[in-house]
């Protein structure tokens, strides 16, 4: 415990002194403000929580500075929030500048006093001069004593710049609040909303079309046979040829059909749960598939049971499309609280999340029941998908 306040002291004097070599440049941003305000504001965050505070980032993750500052202008809290931390980061900079240059440079000076004694250099400090080599050795403990005031000092000066950022970012928006609940409710409306729609279509096509391609082809099978066995020896090689082509048309409709609506929203994940629709999923993939299961699946939401259906759906459809193996593995956890999924391939590797690509959808999805996704795939090394999220999502 000692040893972790200890390192987190030494990363607070670091960051000061780093902070100290900035002020030129935070000084010559003051010409590009309100621009700059959100990058430093943004950079202090990220300090704060490397010295152990709790802070949230506001720039996502994947996102630019550039996507990300240009709608951060236009917000209040930019102004609220942003513009008043970089203010304090331009002062509390100027003050450490002042602080680690004279304070560690007159410790310095002090503690090797005697060595630059013996050089033939009286190594003043303020009001000090040496000027005997008793005076120096007097020097060194008073070198030591201000190196450590001045660690003190810079140490204050972080904790005080934690303050005014958590201040800060306390002062709330209302407005902003309330995009924000309107937001979060109105995203979690739209996933229950398409979750629902997803089985309707699925009831719908499974009791209406569907049942009515399936008396299709077992007509055409009774057309084949009547006109088997009651058409002119003439006419009955033809009506027949045309029944097996109707009925082979009906057939293929119906498998489409079937795979249409196992896409739009699987039966067996409404009625046996997450754990058989993937082994499903696994037993109806051309690769072969290892599927490792653990847990139970019946405390899963239906949402949050739908997202990593369709994450492990993508990923198996992608490795048999882009990965050039015959095999994948599926490891699936599912716990009381939350599900994980791997879903891992030995290909060639060099998958990425791009915009607007499938596994970008997908990741979104799993965001919006609370979860996320990541993949691993080093060119030549594979693909690792893994995905997790809460039983229930947060909303």
């Amino acid at each position: 415990m000692a040893g972790m306040a200890q390192i987190r002291i030494a990363r607070r004097v670091l960051t000061e002194c780093i902070a100290a070599m900035a002020f030129p440049i935070l000084l010559l941003s003051i010409l590009v403000a309100p621009v700059s305000a959100p990058v430093v504001a943004e950079t202090d965050r990220s300090r704060a929580r490397w010295c152990g505070v709790e802070t949230m980032p506001l720039k996502p993750s994947d996102h630019s500075w550039a996507q990300w500052v240009a709608p951060r202008l236009r917000s209040r809290s930019m102004w609220r929030t942003d513009l008043p931390v970089f203010v304090t980061a331009v002062l509390l900079s100027a003050l450490s500048l002042l602080v680690a240059f004279f304070g560690f440079i007159g410790a310095a000076a002090l503690v090797f006093s005697p060595v630059f004694w013996l050089f033939g250099i009286a190594a003043q400090v303020g009001p000090f001069t040496p000027e005997s080599v008793k005076e120096t050795l007097l020097a060194m403990p008073a070198g030591i004593v201000l190196g450590a005031v001045t660690t003190t000092v810079l140490t204050g000066t972080s904790f005080l710049r934690d303050l005014l950022l958590r201040t800060f970012s306390r002062s709330r928006d209302p407005d902003l609040l309330a995009k924000l609940e309107e937001l979060r409710t109105s995203r979690a409306s739209l996933t229950a909303a398409f979750e629902f729609e997803r089985q309707r279509i699925e009831r719908d096509l499974h009791d209406g079309a569907q049942q009515e391609l399936v008396a299709v082809v077992m007509r055409l099978g009774m057309l084949e046979a009547t006109a088997t066995a009651a058409a002119a020896a003439a006419d009955q090689e033809r009506i027949v040829r045309l029944a097996r082509q109707a009925q082979a048309h009906a057939e293929r409709a119906l498998e489409r059909l079937r795979d249409t609506v196992r896409d739009i929203h699987p039966r067996e994940l409404s009625d046996l749960g997450l754990i058989a629709a993937v082994r499903e999923l696994a037993a109806r993939s051309p690769l072969r598939v290892e599927l490792t299961s653990t847990g139970g699946d019946a405390q899963l939401s239906s949402p949050t049971a739908t997202a990593v259906y369709f994450t492990v759906s993508e990923a198996l459809t992608n490795i048999s499309k882009h990965a050039g193996v015959g095999s994948a593995r599926i490891d699936l956890r599912c716990a009381t609280t939350d599900v994980h999924v791997r879903v891992h391939d030995d290909g060639v590797g060099g998958a990425r999340i791009d915009t607007g690509s499938g596994l970008a959808g997908l990741r979104e999805r799993m965001r919006s029941v609370g979860g996320n996704l990541e993949i691993l795939s080093p060119p030549g090394g594979g693909t690792l998908v893994v995905a997790s999220a809460p039983s229930e999502p947060p909303w």
